[in-house]
């Protein structure tokens, strides 16, 4: 009896990720396909992220639609919280620049 191929267990949730979790949705190019007609396109949920200034695609499974959605909006509010405190940092560094009157 041939060995049963089982799936690997799946990774833990990411606690941040940079990145965007989309639709994607694409014609194949079959001519013969649904998606031909520009109507009934193929889609997949990606995570679409920037390296380098060139955009790349993970394809998703649907059991990580949210835990990778999850991690993109904590990730967001990470960076809004850091962006915060910068700002905060910089009022005081000016304020104690400025020249009494």
């Amino acid at each position: 009896m041939p060995a049963r191929r089982t799936r690997p267990a799946p990774e833990p949730a990411p606690e941040l990720l940079r990145g965007t979790v989309l639709t994607h949705r694409r014609r194949c190019g079959k001519p013969n396909c649904r998606c031909a007609d520009g109507e009934t396109l193929h889609e997949s949920v990606v995570l679409s992220y920037s390296v380098a200034s060139k955009t790349k695609f993970v394809m998703l499974r649907a059991d990580e639609v949210d835990k990778v959605r999850a991690a993109t909006e904590r990730f967001r509010a990470a960076k809004a919280e850091l962006e915060a405190q910068a700002d905060e940092a910089l009022r005081k560094l000016i304020a104690s620049r400025a020249s009494p009157s």
